[in-house]
């Protein structure tokens, strides 16, 4: 009696969602092996070039304010 209750449920899982399923998966597999397109090998430089750029202007800040007010590190802001 119990088995006829999963029987269905397991019939249409084998017939519908494990090919759908198979499908999505092997399709994902098969981009991320594929690498980077030339788009987001671009879009990579970019974010690239704007992080070192802002790294930049951290380290230039950080040395305006170690001669502007040396202490500027070693305040506790309340956190």
């Amino acid at each position: 009696m119990d088995m006829d209750l999963l029987i269905a449920p397991i019939i249409i899982f084998m017939i519908i969602v494990a090919p759908i399923w198979l499908i999505l998966h092997y399709r994902s597999k098969r981009q991320v092996s594929q690498g980077l397109t030339d788009e987001e090998y671009t879009q990579l430089n970019e974010l690239i070039a704007k992080a070192d750029k802002m790294a930049q202007r951290i380290d230039t800040l950080e040395a305006i304010l170690d001669s502007e007010a040396p202490q500027w590190r070693s305040r506790d802001d309340g956190r």
